[in-house]
């Protein structure tokens, strides 16, 4: 195996192998740039008397940490489409940025057969490449958890305290005014943040 321009022998090719596959085993991707890899991941909210069950479509840019969110009252390709196309595209064309890569979980919402299903298809139509968490695999959508976690804790355990939620676009008003707080206001730590806020990584 070559590597710009140094030939590596057998025990230095095992050795990269098996570092990369621990990169991948822990979570850790590479990414370069705003919307080179975006992860999408459905979040179960729970039930809300008289709403109903509420599920979140999260997603969140690997590089800039951007996070969004918005609720539905069921889990399909439709909604997980949808939220690419009423929140996520819309945000990167305004910085005049491409998304180029989806990363998800193998979960029906996202995969099944590309002739039939809305969320491939809509993929196809934006030319998005999609990356899929290997099945029983150690490797998770981690990104997505770990905000599904903040949000959980730092948002919903307040809400469901403070108010009581006639309807889902109520409580998506809220969502937004701290999401708006969580993109613009909340430094992140990591490998490309440096404690910055992630609207100043675009």
């Amino acid at each position: 195996m070559e590597q710009e321009g140094i030939i590596l022998d057998e025990n230095q090719v095992a050795a990269l192998e098996k570092a990369k596959e621990e990169k991948q085993a822990h979570g850790e991707i590479e990414t370069y740039y705003p919307g080179f890899l975006v992860a999408q991941d459905t979040y179960y909210v729970g039930y809300i008397k008289g709403v109903g069950h509420i599920y979140q479509q999260t997603v969140i840019d690997t590089y800039s940490k951007i996070g969004f969110a918005k609720l539905y009252d069921r889990k399909n390709a439709l909604v997980a489409a949808d939220m690419l196309n009423d929140r996520v595209i819309p945000f990167f064309e305004q910085y005049d940025l491409k998304l180029m890569r989806m990363l998800t979980d193998r979960g029906t919402e996202y995969c099944e057969n590309r002739e039939n299903h809305e969320y491939e298809l809509y993929l196809a139509v934006e030319d998005i490449d999609h990356s899929k968490i290997k099945a029983k695999n150690p490797q998770t959508n981690g990104i997505c958890e770990r905000f599904n976690r903040t949000v959980q804790n730092e948002f919903y355990a307040i809400a469901s305290r403070k108010e009581i939620y006639a309807t889902i676009e109520q409580l998506q008003n809220d969502l937004d005014t701290w999401m708006n707080s969580y993109n613009t206001e909340r430094t992140h730590s990591g490998k490309y943040c440096f404690r910055k806020r992630p609207c100043r990584l675009l």
